[in-house]
């Protein structure tokens, strides 16, 4: 070999260490870039709102590749994991999960008992009977825009007044922000209660919430508060399983999920898998796993 042809290779050589101390593999085309974990997670809880499960689980995998001790990362694998069918994935992400954040854990194994709980919960019309420390919960509904109430919201009062007749010492929470023409949900429905003979002072306002999860999580609050670790849920019959979802999530022991009578009869099937999904996210977000990053 000449002199001036090993110059060449060994220059050939020279460059090419340089190049993947500098660039690594990829100038080469054999490496794949790594990803940001934030942009991984936000797409992940995008694809998971789009009902596109394998995708989201896809960025998950690739996300704790990268990050294997993201607490957050690995409860929504076990979440979707478990909305899914996909034990498997569930159960070692829990053990991983174990591990890394048992708080998180806890809290996970909590939400996904409460998805089940409601998923087997009967709409039930007829007072729920229950002993001390329990309340009762009336969920809101938007008003019209002059700040009157709508027909649906009427019904589920109507229910509550009769669960609060039921159960006399229970203290009876009020939630829903939403003010229309100066009038929020919960003021709307105090009122409503207090005029139909309720007193006064078993009615506690909660006029913040403008969702079923801040429902969930700021109507705990005031039920603790009042010494109720306990609580009867009254909501409309094709909102009571989110709202059970929700609040057993919040940490608060539900112990009656009463409805109005309107399309009674046509939520007492339990939902299908495909119509469980909301109460996926919204349990999810009471337990503060963000939507995005």
């Amino acid at each position: 070999m000449s002199l001036s042809m090993r110059v060449k290779d060994l220059a050939a050589v020279a460059f090419a260490t340089l190049a993947l101390t500098v660039t690594g593999p990829a100038l080469f085309g054999t490496a794949v870039a790594t990803a940001d974990p934030a942009d991984l997670y936000n797409s992940a809880q995008s694809h998971f709102m789009n009902g596109q499960d394998a995708a989201g689980l896809d960025d998950l995998r690739r996300l704790l590749d990268e990050s294997p001790d993201d607490a957050q990362a690995l409860a929504l694998q076990a979440i979707w994991s478990d909305y899914t069918g996909d034990v498997i994935t569930r159960e070692v992400a829990l053990h991983r999960l174990d591990a890394v954040d048992p708080g998180t854990a806890g809290g996970t194994r909590n939400m996904l008992g409460a998805v089940a709980s409601a998923v087997a919960t009967v709409p039930m019309p007829l007072p729920a009977l229950v002993g001390e420390h329990t309340g009762i919960v009336v969920l809101g509904y938007g008003l019209l825009p002059d700040g009157s109430m709508r027909e649906e919201l009427v019904d589920r009062l109507e229910a509550a007044w009769l669960q609060s007749i039921a159960a006399p010492w229970a203290p009876i929470v009020v939630t829903g922000g939403n003010p229309q023409n100066g009038v929020a949900e919960a003021a709307a429905m105090a009122g409503w209660l207090i005029g139909h003979g309720i007193p006064a002072e078993r009615v506690l306002v909660e006029d913040r919430a403008g969702s079923t999860v801040q429902n969930a999580l700021f109507s705990t609050e005031l039920l603790r508060g009042a010494g109720a670790g306990a609580a009867v849920l009254v909501t409309s019959p094709n909102h009571i399983r989110r709202a059970v979802a929700d609040f057993i999530t919040a940490g608060v022991h539900v112990v009656g999920a009463m409805t109005s009578t309107d399309q009674w009869a046509a939520q007492l099937m339990p939902p299908a898998r495909s119509a469980q999904r909301g109460m996926y996210i919204d349990a999810s977000r009471v337990m503060m796993l963000p939507p995005g990053r």
